[in-house]
């Protein structure tokens, strides 16, 4: 998004065009900021044979997946619709990863039917799927290596020993066991990158720990370092370096590849990465209040279609598209939904008036893909904007939508 002419714009389109013809609230995806992100993270290793599987949990709109396709990526899924979606889009099966978290066996049977990779994450499972398969699919096991975080989050440590997710590493014995009782086919080993790791030497750290466990497999074909790298979200807090990560990892990946005997390739499942910075949610003040001393702005949208900012307490910035230059005042913005819903608290923003058009930047990822018809209100339209063009890619809900899957009775 590009401030020109006291106008912002989405490639060549200002904003208030969009909130016209679309109406609001509404969620806008820019490709072409897509394509940057995936480049960066492309130069960023581009030493080793990368395998870039896009995790579509971020943003499961199928113009999205699409567009990915078309610029070389697999994808990363954790439940059956999101499989069935890609084959739609038109992913080869053997480009879609299955990474389920504390799922029934059943659905792991069903998406290997479908074709598609298997990652499993727990010793239940991998029995099951030795007893049902023995070697004859192969399989990817998900470890957990107990790895502090660098930052502490309470809802969001993924390489922290009490994570649910993975197999901890004192059951990698248990693992060998059942490779051996099952003459399971293990080709791949996963973690997943952290959102709370910062540097490039505490991945680096945690990567040597994963592939020292690696050499005790000996039928390997990829090692896959999953999501959760974070972008710059213009909060002024510390992102990791891609490009510097991708310098070291590709060096020790290097070593491990020639220490194991063979080339292997290296998977990344970037999501927000990818689509959080190319996504926005665009809004109109509806109301200007003061209570006490708070100056409240509120906007035509809320915590059901933007929930990260409440569930999180993440930063999105704030625009305010008719008045981009305007005087800055301090205001806490606030949604429609009927109980404390804060977008930002004491925001210095342009001074904004009624029906003024509010931009939440940072909004591709985990914003309609979390969102909610909470308080009977419909989820907003999405579009697309690719070549300079603007292309409605699903449309606003309706009352029939909200209402379709009831049953009435009495």
């Amino acid at each position: 998004m590009k401030l020109q002419n006291n106008t912002y714009h989405i490639q060549n389109i200002p904003v208030e065009n969009l909130a016209k013809e679309f109406g609001t609230p509404l969620y806008v995806y820019d490709t072409e900021v897509i394509k940057e992100h995936l480049d960066r993270f492309r130069e960023g290793f581009s030493s080793v044979d990368l395998r870039v599987k896009y995790a579509c949990k971020a943003l499961t709109n199928m113009s999205v997946m699409k567009f990915l396709l078309k610029q070389g990526t697999g994808l990363d899924t954790v439940s059956l619709p999101e499989i069935q979606m890609g084959l739609t889009v038109g992913f080869q099966p053997n480009d879609i990863v299955f990474t389920p978290n504390c799922v029934d066996f059943s659905e792991i049977e069903q998406a290997v039917e479908m074709g598609v990779k298997i990652n499993i994450e727990n010793l239940s499972n991998l029995e099951k799927f030795g007893q049902k398969y023995n070697g004859s699919v192969p399989v990817c096991i998900r470890l957990n290596p107990q790895i502090a975080a660098q930052a502490n989050s309470e809802k969001v440590d993924w390489w922290h020993k009490q994570s649910k997710f993975g197999i901890s590493l004192d059951q990698i014995d248990d693992i060998k066991a059942l490779e051996k009782k099952y003459d399971l086919t293990i080709d791949g080993i996963h973690i997943h990158s952290s959102s709370v790791i910062m540097s490039p030497e505490i991945f680096i750290s945690g990567a040597k720990a994963v592939f020292n466990i690696a050499m005790r497999f000996e039928k390997l074909a990829f090692i896959d370092f999953g999501g959760g790298i974070k972008v710059d979200v213009g909060d002024g807090n510390e992102v990791i370096d891609v490009i510097e990560l991708g310098k070291q990892l590709d060096q020790e990946f290097s070593v491990f590849c020639e220490k194991y005997g063979r080339k292997l390739e290296l998977w990344f499942e970037p999501g927000r990465y990818l689509v959080g910075n190319a996504g926005y949610l665009i809004t109109t003040c509806v109301v200007r209040k003061r209570n006490g001393g708070t100056e409240f702005l509120g906007v035509d949208s809320g915590f059901n279609q933007l929930i990260r900012p409440m569930m999180y307490g993440a930063y999105h910035e704030i625009h305010n598209a008719s008045n981009a230059n305007g005087a800055l005042k301090k205001y806490t913005v606030v949604g429609n939904i009927c109980e404390i819903d804060n977008f930002a608290i004491d925001r210095m923003l342009p001074e904004t008036k009624e029906g003024d058009i509010v931009i939440f930047k940072s909004a591709g990822a985990y914003g309609y893909s979390m969102a909610s018809t909470y308080n009977s209100r419909f989820r907003p339209p999405e579009v697309m904007v690719e070549g300079g063009q603007a292309r409605l890619v699903r449309r606003r809900d309706n009352y029939e939508d909200l209402v379709k899957n009831q049953i009435l009775v009495g």
